[in-house]
């Protein structure tokens, strides 16, 4: 038992307490991984079966390097046998063991978020749609949105009130849309990545023999990042741990940070209500950051109501004040932090890499690019264009996924005239158009086209009969060759290797190593694979790995001497010695959009926090006193979060004024329900209230999101968009007779009605 020895007493006990619910509140720098890592090792210690172990993470990254520790600690290959993933990796390969009962092909195609915006497109272009009120990404949050929360389009098409949202938004169609595209995943032989989820639930609520099936195999089930789950997440770990309770859940309230792709806060707040005898075990001894800055991020989020109380502390040494930096533009503010990241390089002997700059926005990266490139300071962006987003290695995957499964109908679109095969639109749209009368697939129309009345003239059919006959040659390798030599037989055979060989430009030099790159991958792959199963990978086991990728697992590594650049978001779970996070003013930190409930301003305030317990020797804020927004130069304000930290842990370069930071949460009082004898701030009018409506002026600065409003010419609308400060401040309204206008608050003349 000598591997319990590296935990502290806290963390020891919350290991070794195996039976019945519990939960780990683990601060930030806490040792989170380590504990749950070691309970896993642990368990098996005891005599726990892996393969009755089920432990979810949030990246494939974690799963792997969890894997190989708990693999160090009990010696062997067992910890191969675990359950172990993010919630889509092992809910897929659930869906593949049992996806006859839902009418599903074992080989089904996971639909990527770019996969599911095209289907969109085209189905918005087929219902001749205004592609400017339906946009596919749009309609794709939407479609997530309710899926997150256990509503299908018959649920939706069953709800007035879900309706009328969309109808306010003058999407009446959306509803329609969203049940064309349903059925069109169905008849593709497609899920897309919500799917994995909501058809895991579905499966386990209408198959009761199915969930008893894994109730009874997963005996324990420890999930990490508890914070960040979703309706779905934590309504289908409640029906697997319904029968035995061993549930450990891990994670930190004071980090969720992800409301706006469906994460609910109240799922690790609440889970002492849904399991009354559960143990709860605080980490709170911080091993990463300063006292400074520790104490400097307890100050912080002490200002949020909804929380889990914990006393973060740490043995480190104190360290050096947090600075505060003041720039006149955010052009300066860049130029502030190259230098300064320039001067610490020099004098202290430090690398790149030891240093991040976090931002709210992508946006914000602009500035601090061309401040680091002036300097010759080798920086590196995270979460741009994917190495698996790139056209070509779409393409090949897309050759790879139509092998598999013959009905994806976004590979098939995406390959059947790619390289060029003459086959012109027009015998497309035919194909599709022949395919929704019949309700058949494109590819079962096309092994039907010389049955069925298509419209398309016999050489463009004799070319679509040699495209599907390729295929088939191909799907007939799957079991004869492994992944890494079929994906070269296919990007021969179907001549897209000579498609780009051809083009000798740079970027088609480009474009043809990427793909040299992507065999290289699978290569990689394949070896791995047969190494931890004894047996050959297939193109199917390799397809499922790269649609599940998430962000951080396509992030290298800090293994480089860049400055890495990325959004607080992307940041969460990582560590760098120094931090820079910029744009510390009102509408950017906090965002605008964050600003007008208090529910959206605490998760702003968790995510400052993130970014602050990102640092480990040091933390710099900075700020400008104006920035370019919208097209417009404008005047900005320090952000609160900077007022909320105590003084005492800041060092400000330059004479700060006082924030008013309740100033936000005054006006969300004051458009809802005013409480009695509430101070007004200075410089603000108090909202009289009528029967009807609160009747506005000035005071329409409190106008937030989705309120309804009333104009004297336009009529009853709701607001969908606020932009700009101060006396610049617009709506865009959509007005129910007609449509969207965008509105100048100070002359707008709008009632917010109650």
């Amino acid at each position: 038992m000598d591997y319990l020895k590296n935990l502290n007493n806290v963390q020891r006990n919350a290991v070794e307490s195996i039976n019945g619910p519990s939960m780990v509140i683990a601060g930030a720098g806490s040792g989170k991984t380590r504990v749950l890592t070691y309970k896993i090792a642990h368990l098996i210690k005891q005599g726990i079966n892996p393969f009755n172990i089920l432990s979810l993470t949030f990246t494939n990254k974690a799963a792997r390097e969890m894997k190989e520790r708990i693999t160090e600690i009990i010696g062997g290959p067992q910890a191969q046998n675990l359950w172990m993933g993010t919630f889509h990796s092992i809910f897929a390969k659930l869906l593949r063991i049992e996806a006859d009962k839902l009418g599903y092909s074992s080989s089904y195609t996971i639909y990527s978020n770019d996969d599911t915006k095209l289907i969109l497109g085209y189905i918005i272009k087929e219902k001749n749609l205004d592609k400017d009120l339906y946009k596919p990404k749009i309609i794709q949050h939407r479609i997530s949105q309710l899926k997150n929360n256990l509503i299908c389009s018959k649920d939706y098409l069953e709800n007035e009130n879900l309706q009328q949202y969309d109808h306010l938004a003058q999407r009446p169609e959306f509803g329609n849309i969203f049940k064309t595209y349903e059925n069109r995943c169905f008849k593709s032989g497609a899920m897309d990545f919500d799917d994995l989820l909501i058809n895991t639930h579905l499966l386990l609520n209408s198959h009761p023999e199915i969930l008893k099936k894994y109730q009874h195999l997963f005996q324990y089930i420890l999930i990490d990042e508890y914070q960040d789950t979703n309706h779905t997440q934590y309504a289908i770990i409640q029906a697997l741990a319904s029968l035995r309770e061993n549930i450990c859940v891990v994670g930190d309230d004071a980090q969720s940070i992800y409301a706006f792709r469906g994460a609910d806060v109240k799922n690790i707040l609440n889970f002492n209500k849904d399991y009354s005898d559960a143990t709860i075990f605080k980490l709170e001894q911080n091993y990463r950051s300063s006292k400074t800055i520790v104490n400097a991020a307890n100050s912080l989020i002490k200002n949020n109501i909804n929380q889990i109380h914990k006393d973060i502390w740490t043995e480190n040494q104190n360290g050096e004040k947090i600075q505060v930096l003041k720039a006149l533009t955010d052009n300066e503010e860049g130029l502030m932090i190259a230098n300064s990241i320039q001067k610490k390089i020099t004098n202290n002997q430090l690398k790149g890499n030891q240093f991040a700059i976090l931002y709210r926005m992508n946006y914000q990266s602009r500035s601090i690019e061309e401040a680091l490139r002036k300097k010759g300071i080798k920086y590196k962006i995270y979460g741009g264009l994917s190495f698996y987003q790139r056209k070509e290695v779409k393409d090949l995957l897309a050759y790879l996924r139509l092998t598999i499964n013959h009905n994806d109908e976004e590979a098939f679109r995406r390959i059947i005239n790619y390289p060029t095969k003459g086959i012109g639109t027009t015998s497309i749209e035919r194909l599709i158009v022949t395919g929704n009368k019949n309700d058949l697939s494109i590819w079962e129309v096309c092994e039907q086209i010389n049955k069925l009345e298509t419209g398309i003239k016999s050489g463009a059919k004799k070319k679509i009969e040699d495209f599907i006959i390729k295929i088939k040659s191909f799907a007939s390798l799957i079991n004869e060759m492994d992944a890494h030599d079929l994906t070269f037989h296919i990007a021969k055979e179907s001549k897209i290797m000579q498609e780009l060989h051809k083009d000798g430009t740079p970027e088609g030099v480009s474009r043809h190593d990427n793909l040299q790159e992507l065999l290289n991958s699978i290569k990689e792959y394949s070896e791995k694979f047969i190494s931890e199963n004894n047996k050959p990978a297939n193109i199917s086991n390799f397809l499922e790995d790269v649609a599940l990728l998430t962000s951080l697992d396509e992030k290298d590594e800090k293994t480089n001497n860049h400055v890495s650049l990325m959004t607080v978001h992307l940041a969460k779970g990582l560590e760098f010695p120094h931090v820079y996070i910029i744009g510390m003013e009102e509408h950017v930190f906090p965002a605008l959009q964050m600003s007008n409930t208090k529910e959206k301003l605490e998760e702003e305030r968790r995510l400052f926090y993130v970014a602050l317990t990102r640092a480990m020797e040091t933390a710099t804020l900075s700020l400008a006193e104006s920035r370019y927004q919208w097209g417009k130069m404008l005047m900005a304000e320090p952000s609160r979060f900077i007022n909320e930290i105590d003084n005492k842990y800041l060092e400000f370069k330059f004479k700060p004024k006082k924030i008013h930071s309740n100033r936000f949460s005054e006006k969300i009082i004051q458009i809802g329900n005013p409480p009695q004898k509430k101070t007004i701030p200075k410089g603000f009018k108090k909202i009289k209230s009528s029967n009807n409506t609160i009747k506005t002026k000035n005071t329409l600065l409190f106008l937030k999101i989705n309120d309804k409003v009333s104009h004297e010419k336009f009529g009853i609308g709701c607001v969908t968009f606020i932009e700009g400060i101060n006396a610049n401040t617009k709506a865009t309204i959509l007005f129910k007779n007609y449509g969207k206008k965008k509105l100048l608050l100070k002359f707008a003349k709008l009632q917010v009605l109650k």
